[in-house]
């Protein structure tokens, strides 16, 4: 059955006579777009896996050159060292197209299959997102089984090796082509690629290995963390069946927002509404921090929107240690909508003592209905 292969160059969006440095260039790019610690899109493990895939094989001349002649089947069906099981090794090239081997094959001993990577939505306050914290989670995830210690096995008993693979984990199949003899290799049906099966289960986990329970984690939350960020604990999810390595715990973190500082990055912002009477004569008001409430100085005759910057204040930088943002007060001058008789003569003094016209016709005590 025909099968579609991925294309490399397609995947990091370079032509296929792209030079070393483009490459590495459209790679990078490409990592910290996608990598699962900054992505909360769903399919961001797997593009970036695919994309570290494509990187393995483009940025090494040897297996480039392998790949551009023959396809993934240069590679033996995989990109070089990215941890994707079932899939043979560069002589099956030669078995295929020459009926021969280069050199000493070693059959691909059966592999325990990893565990599931699981996902845990973890809620945070603000404070706790700036300033880092500690929290203790609890889950449900698939251990290994204390009775049988995860072999799957009934204790006494063990797993013995799969008489239709000799215990490779796979078989091959040989037909003759034009071009010599095609190698077909899959995994064994019969102990499905594991090359081991069990002669009596275990009767706690039925043969799994793995038994459901509830596991309580200490995590670290960084300073600087913010909404939609991720955390990749390696081998805290599932174990896999039979012995098998355990998957990662993504911790998806979400932020509370905090009712009046709003966060761009590592800048906080403020917005501090003062009167026409403070703009012009100055005044100290308290801004909210997350280190606690500070006094700022509003210096006489402050216009709106000016920026007030306390450096030091805003978040810290999560991946440059002691480097933190700046808090950013910005001045909004309020023009009331509503006044009383008496503030009405105020400003209506004030104006007429400068001189200013307000309006149009009539004296300014006419204009303000002061009589």
């Amino acid at each position: 059955m025909a099968t579609t292969e991925r294309d490399y160059y397609l995947i990091l969006g370079v032509e296929r006579n792209a030079t070393d440095a483009e490459i590495k260039r459209a790679y990078r790019k490409l990592a910290q777009q996608w990598h699962p610690d900054v992505n909360a899109d769903a399919t961001a493990h797997d593009r970036f896996t695919e994309i570290n895939e494509a990187y393995q094989v483009l940025s090494d001349p040897e297996r480039r050159g392998r790949y551009d002649m023959f396809g993934q089947a240069g590679l033996g069906g995989a990109g070089a060292g990215t941890g994707f099981e079932g899939f043979g090794g560069f002589s099956d090239i030669f078995d295929a197209f020459f009926g021969g081997s280069a050199g000493a094959t070693s059959a691909r001993r059966g592999r325990p299959q990893p565990g599931a990577d699981l996902r845990y939505d973890l809620r945070i306050t603000f404070e706790e997102a700036v300033k880092g914290t500690e929290k203790e989670i609890e889950f449900s995830v698939l251990q290994r089984c204390e009775t049988c210690h995860g072999s799957g096995a009934r204790p006494g008993t063990e797993a013995v090796v799969c008489p239709q693979c000799s215990g490779r984990g796979e078989v091959r199949s040989v037909r003759q082509t034009m071009l010599g003899q095609m190698v077909n290799v899959s995994a064994c049906p019969r102990c499905r690629g594991e090359g081991k099966i069990l002669e009596s289960a275990c009767e706690t986990c039925r043969g799994d290995g793995r038994t459901e329970r509830r596991r309580t984690l200490q995590v670290s939350i960084p300073a600087g963390i913010d909404e939609g960020h991720q955390i990749r604990l390696s081998n805290e999810g599932e174990v896999g069946p039979r012995g098998g390595p355990a998957g990662s715990l993504y911790l998806a973190v979400h932020v509370q927002p905090h009712p009046s500082l709003k966060r761009e990055g590592t800048e906080l912002f403020y917005e501090a509404a003062i009167s026409i009477a403070q703009a012009a004569l100055g005044t100290r008001i308290t801004v909210p921090t997350v280190d606690g409430d500070e006094e700022v100085e509003i210096k006489p005759g402050t216009q709106p929107d000016t920026e007030i910057r306390l450096r030091g204040k805003g978040v810290p930088h999560l991946r440059r240690s002691g480097a933190r943002g700046d808090l950013h007060v910005l001045v909004d001058v309020v023009v009331p909508t509503k006044l009383s008789r008496k503030g009405r003569e105020l400003l209506a003094a004030y104006a007429e003592e400068a001189g200013e016209s307000i309006g149009s016709g009539g004296g300014l005590r006419e204009k303000f209905g002061l009589g």
